[in-house]
């Protein structure tokens, strides 16, 4: 549960705090397949924001780029159960780091993270750290090529991590696949023929197949 100072509190009240979001990508270098992170938020100028870590539960200070490279998030519902979450997010297609970001990196399954930080207005400062709102993968990245006069934009669809819990495991119970796992483990040596075998309990004879 996300506990709130009460300086916070007394802010959100009073509905007087300014919103504004946070987004990593971890996509991959397409020639050497090394991982590289960017990160975007929903304002301009570039910032090193506080974040609570998604992965550690921690503060931690990232980089992220604005100049209105991230345009919109989809409502992300707050819920705690195992239910896959679907978000969109739209971004610039003018933004230079954005093409480089779909056309030099493979950004297929990249990881991502979304962050909410919230500002007091006087200041413009965050009142605490952003929250962790979506951890994710990316699911789709569609580029639409605008018509003369207008702006182009780029979504990419995102689901959340309990989609992995959907997935069933295509390997199946073989010796090949046993020594893969562990060399020289002989568990599973006579698993495509054992359902075929006759044992005779109680009385001399032999295993045949049927």
């Amino acid at each position: 549960m996300r506990e709130i100072p009460v300086s916070t509190q007394a802010l959100l009240e009073a509905q007087t705090l300014v919103v504004r979001d946070f987004m990593r990508i971890t996509a991959r270098v397409r020639s050497t397949g090394e991982p590289i992170t960017e990160g975007f938020w929903s304002d301009v100028g570039d910032v090193a924001a506080t974040v609570i870590d998604a992965d550690t539960g921690l503060p931690a200070v990232y980089d992220f780029r604005g100049v209105g490279a991230l345009i919109s998030i989809d409502p992300i519902p707050m819920v705690s159960n195992l239910t896959v979450q679907e978000v969109e997010v739209k971004f610039s297609q003018l933004d230079d780091r954005v093409n480089e970001l779909l056309r030099l990196y493979d950004i297929r399954q990249a990881k991502v993270e979304i962050y909410r930080g919230e500002f007091d207005p006087q200041s413009m400062r965050m009142v605490e750290p952003a929250s962790s709102r979506f951890v994710g993968f990316v699911d789709g990245a569609p580029v639409e090529t605008p018509s003369e006069g207008n702006e182009g934009s780029v979504s990419i669809k995102c689901v959340s991590s309990a989609q992995e819990l959907t997935r069933g495991n295509p390997d199946m119970r073989s010796h090949e696949s046993q020594i893969g796992r562990a060399e020289g483990d002989d568990f599973y040596t006579d698993v495509t023929t054992c359902a075929d075998w006759l044992i005779f309990w109680g009385k001399r004879g032999s295993i045949r197949n049927g």
